[in-house]
């Protein structure tokens, strides 16, 4: 009897839990600040979770005064995003609207950087998507 119950015991544990790890990990991060440190938080953020799942589907939206962040010449993550922007899974997205207000020209962004026309909108596709929104900041 004492078998049957640790049989069952397991069986459930190990049917939640995998129940559990198959929903899809699918995260939009809103970042608008100019703050480094943020744009630091941003990468450890998505290459930690790459690490645990990498089949997990992360986008990132610049607006407003984080566009340094996917500029030439200004981005001190230049090399991270360039390196992280050719998995499939992962897309940085930066509104048009931002780039005009703050003069920016598509040639000026880091390669494989893309834009939307317009940040905020992109955030709320995503979440009627399903996915989950994260604001980037300290």
């Amino acid at each position: 009897m004492k078998r049957y119950i640790l049989f069952t015991g397991l069986f459930l544990f190990f049917a939640l839990s995998s129940k559990a790890q198959s929903k899809p990990y699918n995260v939009v991060f809103d970042l608008t600040s100019k703050d480094t440190v943020d744009h630091k938080m941003v990468i450890r953020w998505i290459k930690e979770i790459l690490s645990s799942d990498p089949q997990a589907k992360l986008e990132v939206v610049f607006y407003a005064q984080s566009l340094d962040m996917i500029t030439k010449g200004k981005s001190i993550v230049a090399g991270d995003i360039e390196s992280i922007a050719k998995n499939k899974n992962v897309a940085f997205r930066v509104c048009e609207i931002a780039m005009k207000n703050n003069k920016i020209e598509k040639d000026q962004l880091l390669t494989g950087v893309e834009t939307v026309p317009d940040g905020i909108y992109e955030i709320l596709l995503k979440q009627k998507d399903g996915f989950a929104y994260i604001k980037a900041a300290r």
